[in-house]
């Protein structure tokens, strides 16, 4: 499939008009740079809660996630312990699945112990050089050299949940990588640095 026109005659990434929560994450967040330890980490976990689920069920609990774990404040979820792992497991605001949970926990606690901005640049170091806008949704891949590099810097380093796919998610979303279609309204708008 390539850029579809949307209510306002844009043209988008297909996937972007199935609802209006995809509509504005497409619009405003998807493929801008992130930076910042704790920004990173947010969206480390929710990667890692969407794997085998809907980024759709995700983006609608969003909010919930951010008051389950303390606006993803790497410090203050390195804190939780076991009781707020069972408080978590019991709140329906967000997935409730225990291997994410304490993997979530978990990471936290080895993010903790990092240096300012290490997690940012760990990630950032894996950014590829820009490459050809995509055409279709056929033209995106799941899995890059890159992201396989990341999942496994990242294991190495001591963080859970984070294979291949989802490292490339993160990637996406994080903006390491522009995958917006050719032809897509945001494709200009996202700016990334130099690799």
């Amino acid at each position: 499939m390539t850029a579809v026109a949307g209510p306002d005659g844009g043209l988008r990434c297909p996937w972007a008009l199935s609802t209006v929560e995809y509509t504005a994450y497409h619009d405003t967040e998807w493929g801008r740079p992130v930076h910042g330890d704790d920004a990173l980490y947010e969206r480390l976990c929710l990667e890692a809660f969407q794997s085998g689920l809907s980024w759709l069920t995700i983006l609608r609990r969003r909010e919930g996630f951010r008051k389950a774990f303390s606006s993803f404040e790497i410090a203050a979820v390195a804190e939780f312990d076991d009781s707020d792992a069972q408080r978590l497991l019991a709140d329906e605001g967000i997935i409730r699945n225990r291997a994410k949970i304490e993997a979530t926990l978990a990471n936290a606690k080895v993010l903790a112990g990092w240096e300012p901005g290490e997690l940012d640049s760990l990630i950032w170091s894996h950014a590829p050089e820009p490459g050809p806008a995509p055409a279709t949704i056929a033209d995106v891949p799941a899995v890059t050299a890159e992201s396989k590099a990341l999942s496994k810097a990242l294991k190495k380093a001591g963080i859970r949940f984070v294979g291949p796919t989802t490292a490339y998610a993160l990637m996406q979303a994080c903006g390491l990588v522009n995958d917006h279609l050719a032809a897509c309204v945001s494709r200009e708008a996202v700016v990334l640095p130099k690799a």
